[in-house]
């Protein structure tokens, strides 16, 4: 039991300085751009109709939520052991009784919690722009419709069924899931890297690819003489890079689509499978690399 305290505490350790590092170097600066971004957004936008505004917004703000949280797991999963290694932090801290996997788990949950703190930020400062953008167009609606109850009612009705969607927010934790596989493979890539800079490349590389992989797939599988050897190749590409595109579920959800709770659950289990299992092989990988 006391050996299972002492394992939480120095993993629980090493992912509060990993989080404090990684929150001092790059989260408030993405976060002050995408906070720009949507109210710059949310004033471009006035010129249409409310109906065109609202789905333009979340739809421009759930697509920078994705790209910002997406890149800043490479940024930040990365450049974890190179900067280790260059300060060599790391031989201090495997010098004491710490096993590579408690280091390597520490520093993934501190990018994951990082990553939680940006994704739950830019949700409130999305949400709140979306809310305050809605009280903006009823009280137009209001001043507009004053003489007219009935269409009032119908306006201020199609208002909030135009703005605010409760899927926005499961919506907001699968990009989460995304980003988490995505920081989790890039520590992968870390374990055997020769430098950030090559991971962050090696990781981008595997991003692109995942985001391509439904087209490439159709591509090679489509037509009737496929080569036995594009479809091994399409099915190992498969296994190994996880498909990006199963998480981009905010094009149905902007529209006012409902999100199933089955394919929710499903999407968040795919993110957890992949980002364990990324874990699992950097353990593996880096319990064979010489320090």
């Amino acid at each position: 039991m006391s050996r299972s305290l002492s394992s939480s505490s120095r993993i629980l350790a090493i992912a509060g300085n990993t989080f404090t590092d990684q929150v001092r170097q790059k989260v408030f600066l993405f976060l002050l751009i995408f906070s720009l971004m949507v109210i710059g957004c949310s004033s471009f936008l006035a010129r249409f109709s409310f109906q065109e505004e609202f789905q333009m917004l979340k739809d421009v703000a759930l697509g920078a939520m994705s790209l910002f949280l997406s890149f800043l797991a490479i940024l930040a999963a990365a450049m974890l052991l190179p900067r280790d290694l260059e300060d060599r932090t790391i031989f201090t801290i495997l010098s004491k009784p710490v096993p590579r996997h408690e280091y390597l788990l520490g520093k993934l949950l501190g990018v994951l919690a990082m990553l939680l703190l940006s994704t739950l930020v830019m949700g409130v400062l999305f949400l709140t722009v979306l809310l305050l953008r809605e009280q903006s167009v009823i009280l137009e609606t209001r001043t507009t419709l004053a003489g007219s109850p009935q269409e009032l009612v119908s306006a201020l009705a199609e208002v909030r069924k135009s703005a605010f969607n409760w899927n926005l927010i499961p919506a907001m934790g699968i990009l989460f899931a995304k980003a988490s596989l995505i920081a989790s493979l890039t520590l992968m890539i870390s374990t055997f890297a020769t430098s950030g800079i090559f991971a962050i490349l090696m990781s981008a590389t595997a991003y692109f690819i995942g985001h391509l992989q439904e087209t490439a797939r159709e591509y090679w599988l489509g037509g009737v003489d496929v080569h036995w050897w594009s479809r091994f190749f399409s099915a190992l590409l498969a296994l190994v890079f996880p498909d990006l595109q199963a998480f981009n579920l905010s094009d149905d959800i902007v529209v006012g689509k409902g999100l199933p709770m089955d394919v929710f659950w499903q999407t968040m289990a795919l993110g957890g499978v992949y980002t364990v299992i990324y874990y699992l092989v950097a353990c593996f990988l880096f319990q064979k690399r010489e320090l």
